[in-house]
């Protein structure tokens, strides 16, 4: 028997249409640096430093919560030392996500922040990685209080997109040995960690560099871990 073809109204088949094509795009992973079914975590309530500490007690007054931003440093008086607030938590392998804006006045010292990732605090000082920010250093991949720099940041598109005193949005992936910073979504740098003895657990933590009257602000800080 000669099946009989069903044929709908051009209304109906424009919406059938329309359903299957968004639901193709359904499909597809929203956001590539991001891993399916897995949940991002915000590291900070928007009010207060629970979960958060400084690594030297005495530097407490330098990291305040204003307008809902993690604040270091007023961009006002100089600051004397380094100095790092950090997570309480430790972390591995992950996806971390930040909003962040540096400002100062340089004529008196350096104006420098970064976020420290893997690391360890020993003593007054914390060891480990660190995704770089400010001039002459943005998107590095720094090794604080141990190597040094091991990558320096690629801004070849980045200078384009960059804004010195504005914000800007940060992401540190980093997956077994591999570590990958994103500036503004521009890929800065990209390292494979090739010394087995480097630990690859640690807090998270935000640097005021000392030198100039810097102040650091990061909000919208969100973790995914794999």
């Amino acid at each position: 028997m000669k099946k009989q073809r069903l044929y709908l109204p051009v209304p109906v088949r424009l919406l059938i249409g329309i359903l299957v094509f968004f639901t193709g795009f359904a499909c597809f992973p929203a956001n590539v640096f991001s891993q399916d079914g897995l949940p991002s975590v915000s590291l900070f309530d928007g009010k207060t430093l629970a979960g958060w500490k400084t690594i030297v007690a005495g530097d407490q007054p330098l990291w305040t919560v204003v307008d809902g931003k993690i604040t270091g440093g007023n961009g006002i008086d100089k600051v004397k030392s380094n100095s790092y607030l950090c997570t309480e938590k430790e972390f591995e392998d992950f996806e971390l996500r930040f909003l962040f804006r540096l400002s100062g006045d340089a004529s008196g010292g350096m104006i420098n922040s970064g976020v420290q990732y893997r690391s360890a605090i020993k003593g007054g000082d914390i060891i480990g990685y660190q995704a770089d920010i400010g001039n002459g250093y943005w998107g590095d991949i720094y090794d604080e209080h141990r190597r040094g720099q091991l990558v320096a940041g690629d801004l070849t598109v980045l200078k384009k997109l960059l804004k010195e005193d504005g914000w800007n949005s940060y992401i540190v992936r980093v997956i077994g040995n591999r570590h990958e910073l994103y500036i503004n979504g521009v890929k800065t740098a990209d390292y494979v960690e090739k010394d087995n003895n480097i630990p690859s657990k640690g807090v998270i933590g935000v640097q005021l560099h000392s030198g100039g009257a810097a102040k650091i602000e990061i909000s919208d800080i969100t973790i995914t871990e794999f």
